[in-house]
């Protein structure tokens, strides 16, 4: 009798007890696509749709055993990484993904709340920078995000431009710079790759409150469509049709008083069953 498995996702983020960001974002796109979502939480915000009231932390030892939990279980076929919110915890996550090369990583360097609350400390940053950034196939970072780590404003498609870039010096392999936060009808990301050329991808913008955890569910979805088979470059590309779609399929939905989440579920598919080698 054959063997099956399922391609298995590993999210390593944070928690949202309103259920449209973080760990509960990523565990419902991974099950969305298809996938089996493994998680290691990293923090617990105390949030909801306003926006985050707290955070406490998840003592390092106790990620590091996640971590080792998972790996020595069910090693996932791809990694997503979100919020990661001191340098120790950085350099436990970047231990484990070292121990495990050949796997890929797609990392939404969540340093921004949609509510434009800062989440980590400059320190942190440097040490994602440090320690991460070369580990990773794939950054996402939002335009408030890019100004972090570029250090410039980022308000405009050709600042886009300029931050991708200077982001793409600091040691990544490739740079999704999503442009959800421009002031046009057609918002445009921005896919750096690593032999230096530039794919713009344009999307309509929907008139919604619905967008929190969009990033999240991105970075789930990318890596959900790797753990498929998919190229980086095309799980970047339907990546991003997905969360389009997500977002189109709940933009008059009501859940909480702020902002409120994507609609994961608007085409679920079954469980992908593959044959074991």
């Amino acid at each position: 009798m054959k063997k099956m498995t399922y391609p298995s996702v590993l999210s390593i983020a944070g928690f949202d007890g309103s259920g449209g960001a973080g760990i509960q974002a990523d565990l419902k796109t991974i099950s969305a696509l298809g996938c089996y979502a493994t998680t290691v939480l990293t923090a617990l915000p105390v949030q909801n749709t306003t926006g985050v009231k707290s955070i406490f932390s998840i003592p390092v030892t106790v990620v590091e055993e996640q971590l080792k939990s998972i790996f020595d279980d069910i090693l996932p076929s791809a990694i997503k990484i979100g919020m990661v919110h001191t340098p120790q915890l950085v350099e436990t996550i970047a231990k484990s993904l070292t121990e495990n090369p050949k796997i890929p990583v797609v990392f939404d360097p969540v340093m921004v709340a949609t509510s434009g609350h800062k989440l980590i400390e400059d320190p942190t940053i440097k040490s994602i920078v440090t320690h991460l950034f070369p580990l990773a196939s794939v950054i996402t970072p939002n335009m408030d995000e890019a100004s972090l780590l570029a250090n410039m404003e980022v308000k405009s498609l050709e600042d886009m431009h300029t931050a991708g870039r200077k982001i793409m010096q600091l040691g990544c392999k490739s740079v999704l710079l999503k442009g959800g936060h421009l002031q046009t009808d057609i918002l445009t990301s921005l896919y750096f790759k690593e032999d230096g050329s530039v794919i713009e991808y344009e999307y309509k913008r929907y008139e919604t409150n619905n967008m929190h955890g969009s990033g999240c569910t991105l970075s789930s979805a990318i890596s959900s469509y790797i753990a498929q088979g998919e190229s980086l470059e095309n799980a970047v590309k339907i990546g991003q049709d997905y969360v389009h779609q997500a977002i189109f399929h709940a933009k008059d939905v009501v859940i909480g008083k702020g902002n409120g989440p994507l609609n994961h579920f608007f085409n679920p598919q079954k469980l992908i069953k593959y044959e074991m080698e």
